[in-house]
């Protein structure tokens, strides 16, 4: 037993050691980086100080929109970028910058992403990234095996299948989630007969071939909002975008999914497609893919998964049951600059099947001739960056037992923070951490009881003043600049109605227990201020009012 405990406490040093910037050269890049990680909550202070006290002022430095007439020197551009740039932006890789799904970037990140920009490839054509495109579709490759573990003779025949790709690498989750609906839509409306498909004939001739009156997406409530820009670009409309309650644990209600498709029929319009979530962005939770999988399959329609933040707990051999099912999906998002630790900002999208990508196929005489191995063909965006260099080395350097350990911390975190925060007589947990992000709210104990014996009328009245304690205390703690918190509203199992709540994502590995122990401590200080103080005798009045 204490070798396993040596051995861990050795891998996590190893990780921090990853995780944190090294000896910096002497360049004006290096001396930036080490400024900042010398003096993090000092930076980190007086950024946001600097933001919140005039936003203004800083506008004033991007105001002109005359380009300079004169050259300058990059010296003197380097300073400008120190004092009105750098200086003033969110110093993301901070351990108590917790509320957002950023965090502090793998040393080696830094000089990789400056070689591939000197290199300058454009993954669009194999002309422009030679050995560029053999390594994206072999990243594209081990991301696939990492989702649907196919056998090892799978892939040798599909890696670098000049017809095909078993996904596509995009600017982030977005575009994923856009593609993988595009490709649904294309395959939905695939030539036959006299129809030449709705890439060719358009979204109306479509419609009239299938008789139908309309395609719709179903997605729980909690999904990202990607999903609507998706059903406006691809001519669904918004109004065709179903978004389905939810349950008591945020994942989509199985029930009010099949009485939304059963009302999408009486209207004659097709379910496109089924979307689970594998960590919804507000609260982490994950939809139960393997009964989602069982009705797409009952719809005959496309299922797909966005796990942009989630994808990467495959990594961990404790965690990646959590995801059981994600293996039926047609398609599967996972965000590189997520849950990977790459730059911004990279995404990816796989399919299940190799061949679905045809549906999209576009091909340019001069650039993405037919039988050619570009990867433009099947893809979105056109010019792209070599961004898969960065997962390439990620998955190199670190390995799957690299990520499994940052899974793996990162939930034991959001554990320990849910254990905290339970333990607490002041604050209530709105949503249990089933991966690493987790919300709750400030709720002294009394007002907690008050609660629990009041009518509806005077729930409703506390939690709309509580409403504007938690707004206060999430806005005054991001201006003192030392630990920072997200907020968001949600309907909770607690009470009826929405809450605005706080939200924590407990991905960055340089997080410690005494920083989340510190981010409530900061909040019980920030409690006392004058304004929330008011705020606080008002509920305490309607408090009195409640039945014993």
């Amino acid at each position: 037993m204490p070798k396993n405990r040596e051995a861990a406490r050795a891998n996590l040093e190893n990780l921090y050691r990853i995780f944190t910037v090294p000896e910096a050269p002497d360049s004006t890049l290096g001396a930036i980086a080490q400024a900042i990680a010398g003096d993090v909550a000092g930076f980190l202070q007086t950024h946001i100080v600097a933001i919140e006290r005039s936003m203004e002022e800083i506008e004033t430095h991007f105001a002109s929109a005359a380009i300079p007439e004169e050259p300058t020197y990059v010296s003197d551009y380097t300073e400008f970028v120190k004092e009105h740039l750098v200086a003033q932006s969110v110093h993301t890789a901070a351990p108590g910058f917790i509320g957002h799904m950023t965090s502090a970037l793998p040393y080696f990140m830094l000089p990789l992403a400056r070689l591939m920009t000197a290199l300058n490839q454009n993954l669009v054509k194999v002309e422009t990234s030679k050995a560029f495109t053999p390594m994206e579709r072999q990243v594209l490759a081990m991301l696939h095996h990492l989702v649907y573990r196919k056998a090892d003779d799978f892939y040798p025949a599909w890696i670098h299948d000049s017809q095909h790709a078993l996904g596509a690498f995009c600017s982030g989750g977005t575009i994923a989630n856009v593609t993988a609906l595009w490709v649904a839509r294309n395959r939905l409306f695939a030539p036959a007969g006299a129809f030449r498909g709705i890439a060719q004939e358009g979204l109306g001739a479509a419609l009239r071939h299938r008789g139908a009156d309309g395609i719709a997406v179903l997605v729980s409530e909690r999904g990202h909002y990607s999903f609507g820009k998706a059903a406006d670009l691809l001519g669904l409309g918004r109004d065709n975008l179903i978004k389905v309650p939810t349950d008591n644990r945020n994942r989509i209600d199985l029930n009010a999914l099949r009485s939304e498709v059963e009302r999408l029929k009486e209207k004659n319009i097709l379910p496109l497609a089924i979307v689970g979530i594998a960590g919804t962005t507000e609260t982490g939770n994950i939809d139960p893919l393997h009964e989602l999988a069982d009705y797409a399959a009952e719809l005959g329609c496309h299922f797909h998964i966005d796990a942009a933040w989630g994808g990467p707990t495959l990594f961990s051999d404790r965690h990646r049951q959590l995801l059981s099912g994600i293996e039926r999906a047609d398609s599967v998002t996972i965000d590189a600059h997520k849950q990977l630790y790459v730059p911004m900002g990279a995404g990816m999208v796989v399919f299940k099947d190799p061949t679905a990508l045809s549906a999209i196929e576009h091909h340019a005489n001069y650039i993405l001739r037919h039988g050619s191995k570009d990867l433009g063909s099947h893809t979105l965006e056109g010019s792209r960056p070599g961004k898969a260099l960065l997962v390439h080395a990620g998955f190199a350097i670190m390995g799957r037992k690299g990520y499994e350990l940052l899974i793996d911390l990162g939930i034991a975190r959001a554990r320990t923070f849910a254990d905290l925060i339970n333990r607490h007589p002041d604050f209530e947990l709105t949503s249990e951490p089933e991966l690493n992000i987790l919300t709750y709210r400030y709720c002294p104990a009394k007002i907690q009881q008050a609660l629990s014996k009041a009518s509806p009328e005077q729930r409703s009245a506390i939690n709309w003043l509580l409403d504007q304690v938690c707004q206060l205390l999430q806005k005054n703690q991001r201006e003192a600049g030392k630990t920072f918190v997200s907020r968001t509203r949600l309907r909770t199992p607690l009470y009826d109605g929405e809450l605005t709540v706080l939200r924590v994502v407990l991905a960055n590995p340089l997080t410690t227990d005494e920083t989340l122990e510190a981010v409530l401590a900061e909040q019980c200080e920030l409690v006392k201020e004058s304004e929330i103080q008011a705020l606080l005798e008002q509920i305490e009045g309607l408090c009195g009012m409640c039945s014993p």
